[in-house]
């Protein structure tokens, strides 16, 4: 069983970290078992928050607007996390998004992980739900509030050991480290056809974008400019 690890969780605006953002960022530094010190950030994304992500987080459009821009917590997260592995709940999901912005910040982040659902689906097989908060009810763990990022990452810090301290002996197998692995997919910037009409469809509209063009990828602006024709029309020339 590893001694020293990041213990992580994001909250995002969807499912697909090609298309969708990290909204918060939340860690703990854990040595010997014991958590040294956590990390948390929340992030604007320059788009508003979906209706559901504020259902299922508690995250409001004006906490997403007190955050931070997202290469500023990158090169912070990045920094805190250091060498080490990292532990969460469904990782891999994580560590997509957290690749992907980094590589968009120009950072590396390469990552042996740890995954307590893996973890749960080997040694709990007979739980109808191994979510984090289903195990957490079953091991009697209390998070102050679910689906908040660092919450939920000390939560899975406790349930890793609490399965530890179960079935270290029966099955130490399940809690060695493997190796994350994760494709970028490349995003293309905005091209200049896109830039010129989505600013002629804002100006024509009187519609304000909280983000600047020069940061939209090309899809991310194709989207755009398809949700404003179906909300307000073309252009008449």
């Amino acid at each position: 069983m590893i001694d020293e690890y990041i213990v992580l969780d994001v909250e995002t605006t969807g499912l697909h970290p090609e298309k969708d953002k990290i909204l918060e960022i939340g860690a703990a530094k854990v040595q010997g078992q014991k958590v040294c010190v956590t990390y948390q950030a929340l992030i604007d994304t320059g788009f508003p928050v979906p209706e559901r992500i504020t259902e299922l987080t508690g995250i409001t459009d004006m906490m997403r607007k007190s955050g931070r821009a997202l290469k500023e917590v990158m090169e912070e997260f990045v920094v805190f996390c250091g060498e080490l592995p990292i532990v969460g709940h469904n990782v891999p999901f994580d560590y997509r998004f957290l690749k992907q912005s980094a590589a968009a910040c120009g950072l590396p982040f390469e990552k042996e992980m740890l995954d307590t659902l893996k973890i749960a689906r080997k040694v709990l097989p007979e739980l109808p739900s191994r979510g984090l908060e289903a195990l957490c009810t079953y091991y009697g763990i209390h998070p102050q509030r679910a689906h908040r990022a660092l919450d939920d990452a000390l939560a899975t810090h406790e349930l890793l050991w609490k399965m530890w301290n179960m079935f270290s002996v029966k099955a130490p197998e399940e809690f060695g480290l493997s190796k994350l692995n994760y494709t970028i997919k490349k995003q293309s910037p905005i091209t200049k056809s896109q830039k010129g009409y989505l600013n002629d469809l804002l100006k024509y509209h009187k519609i304000e974008l909280e983000i600047q063009l020069e940061d939209l990828t090309k899809s991310e602006a194709s989207r755009i400019i398809d949700k404003i024709i179906l909300q307000h029309g073309k252009i008449q020339r």
